[in-house]
């Protein structure tokens, strides 16, 4: 954190998280300007009304926090840019049989970087956030992320591709709190949205039909996801579906049971061949695989570096090797895990990010 008199440029997105972290900033004495980000249009959607991050409600409960702070108050429309890095992603990727993870690329592109540049016009130096996790000094020099400490809200694993050279100019003020402290204090501040409940869909989501929304922006696209074949390992076809965007590698949801009684789990999405492959979990687990657009913070391994990878954001951690290979880092867990194309693969030395990328399609 920089000195108490700096001005600091508080991101809120509505939630009671960064309003704690806005008012933990005023508490302690610091120059605070709110700054909410428009992301999407969601009128006439449940966004508009209940409450979802950079939707409608949720910037006017951001300005209703910084009016009972009495800190000033700016949206930024990002809508375009939000469409193309995050939204067009989204949907490109399920279209092609892969899993993305909206919330890192937003973290990528644009939660940071376009809000530092707008802080630095004000005046401001930094910029405060209401992630669970911490900033700390990285071998080599620099700095990179660290878990928070409440390790049922840690945020860390999505932080992974912020740009290393925004680190300096980010502050996190619950990073050494837990969700219960956080929601104290904004009973203590008396915060107006100190009740709001969390939301747990993707924000430009609000129903949680990923494959209707995947559907919608596809028309016009270079095609729309068709229906196919449900098909085993050898290629015998054991029922069909309407599109491969709606699964993903390790769903056993709606894939019914093999002739033994045995559950069935996604093994591989083809979508040029408009095939979901099934089988035994053990199938769907995988022991090796490789990781594409690698980010370090620090240099990167000059050889085999032992530490472990999460590919998912509620997944435990498991021990690995991680060696560079050409243009991908590949991965020997000492745990099958079931790696998703698309999804984010993170290397932690304990509490602390290496780095990450995205899980590659053709994984060994």
């Amino acid at each position: 954190m920089t000195e108490p008199g700096a001005p600091v440029v508080a991101a809120l997105s509505g939630g009671v998280d960064s309003a704690v972290a806005a008012a933990l900033l005023v508490a302690a004495g610091r120059d605070v300007i709110g700054m909410t980000l428009r992301l999407y249009d969601a009128r006439g959607t449940q966004a508009s009304a209940g409450g979802r991050c950079c939707g409608p409600r949720d910037i006017e409960d951001a300005r209703r926090v910084c009016q009972h702070l009495g800190i000033p108050f700016y949206v930024v429309d990002l809508e375009a840019e939000f469409s193309r890095h995050v939204v067009d992603d989204f949907v490109a990727a399920y279209v092609a049989g892969q899993t993305p993870n909206p919330c890192v690329k937003c973290n990528q592109h644009i939660k940071f970087s376009p809000l530092i540049a707008r802080a630095r016009a004000l005046g401001a130096d930094t910029v405060a956030t209401g992630h669970y996790a911490r900033i700390g000094p990285a071998p080599g020099g620099g700095l990179r992320f660290l878990r928070g400490v409440d390790s049922g809200k840690d945020q860390a694993y999505f932080l992974f591709a912020t740009p290393a050279e925004a680190l300096a100019a980010i502050e996190m003020p619950l990073g050494a709190l837990t969700k219960e402290e956080v929601r104290a204090r904004a009973r203590d501040f008396a915060l107006p949205n100190a009740a709001k409940a969390e939301s747990q869909e993707i924000c430009f989501v609000p129903d949680g039909d990923y494959a209707g929304f995947v559907e919608k922006h596809a028309l016009g696209r270079r095609r729309l996801p068709l229906a196919g074949a449900i098909v085993d390992e050898d290629g015998a076809e054991v029922g069909r579906h309407p599109g491969t965007h709606r699964f993903t590698v390790g769903q056993r949801k709606g894939l019914g049971a093999a002739a033994d009684g045995s559950p069935r789990y996604v093994v591989r999405v083809d979508a040029d061949r408009r095939e979901v492959i099934v089988g035994p979990r053990q199938a769907a687990e995988s022991r090796a695989f490789g990781v594409r657009d690698v980010r370090w913070f620090g240099p990167p391994p000059e050889g085999p570096r032992a530490c472990t990878v999460q590919v998912r954001h509620r997944q435990s951690p498991v021990g690995c090797q991680v060696a560079l290979s050409g243009e991908l880092a590949q991965v020997a867990v000492a745990t099958p895990v079931i790696a998703a194309p698309g999804q984010a693969a993170v290397f932690f030395d304990g509490d602390a990010v290496l780095g990450g990328g995205w899980i590659a399609q053709d994984s060994p």
